[in-house]
C-alpha cells in the first residue's frame, strides 16, 4: 500500500498541511510519495492504492489544474480510496469549516465528477508580509468586509492543527484498508 499526496499551494499553508498529513504516513510506515500538481508530469497513479489532494482556494476560486488533473483523472480517483482538502481563509471561522458549510468547497465538489472518501476544510494563514501590493490590498479589503484581521504587518495562521491531525488519521485508516 502506498499514497500519492498532491497539492497545490499559492503562499505555502496548503503545503505545510500536507506535509503535516505526510508525516502521520511516515510515522506509521506507509509509503507515500509528495507531489506539487503545477511540477507534476507523467505519473502512473495506478501504482498508489491511495490519492489525497489539497488545493487551496484564492479568491473565492481553486486554481484550473486542479479541475483539469480531476477530469483527467476521475474514473481511477474514484475507483480508490481518495481524499480531498481545501484551505481556505473563510474556514477561519468555524461555522465555515466543513465541506458541508463551505460555500466554495461545496459548489466545487457539487461540480467535479471525482467523489472523494473522505473530504476537509482547514483554515489558512494570512501572510500580508509576503503578499504583493495588490494581493495584499485586496485580501486586507476582503477581511475587512468579513471582520477578520486587517493590520497588514502582521502574519497570522489559522490552521487548527488538530483538525488537520484528525484528518490524517483519517486518511492514514483509508490507506490502511
Amino acid at each position: 500500500m502506498s499514497a500519492l499526496l498532491l497539492y497545490i499551494s499559492h503562499d505555502g499553508q496548503t503545503k505545510t498541511i500536507m506535509h503535516t498529513i505526510a508525516n502521520t504516513l511516515q510515522k506509521n510506515n506507509i509509503a507515500h510519495k509528495i507531489c506539487n500538481l503545477h511540477e507534476l508530469s507523467d505519473i502512473n497513479l495506478t501504482a498508489y492504492s491511495s490519492i489525497l489532494i489539497g488545493a487551496p482556494i484564492r479568491y473565492g476560486h481553486f486554481h484550473h489544474k486542479l479541475k483539469k488533473f480531476i477530469d483527467a483523472h476521475q474514473s481511477y480517483l474514484n475507483s480508490i480510496p481518495s481524499a480531498f482538502f481545501s484551505v481556505t481563509l473563510t474556514a477561519r471561522k468555524l461555522e465555515k469549516r466543513s465541506p458541508q458549510t463551505n460555500l466554495y468547497t461545496k459548489k466545487f465538489l457539487q461540480n467535479i465528477p471525482w467523489h472523494p472518501t473522505l473530504t476537509a476544510v482547514f483554515a489558512g494563514a494570512l501572510r500580508y508580509p509576503q503578499y504583493r501590493w495588490y494581493d495584499r490590498l485586496m485580501i486586507q479589503f476582503i477581511m475587512k468586509k468579513t471582520g477578520g484581521e486587517t493590520d497588514t504587518t502582521k502574519d497570522i495562521e489559522y490552521t487548527d492543527w488538530q483538525q488537520v491531525n484528525q484528518f490524517a488519521e483519517h486518511f492514514l485508516m483509508l490507506t490502511k484498508n
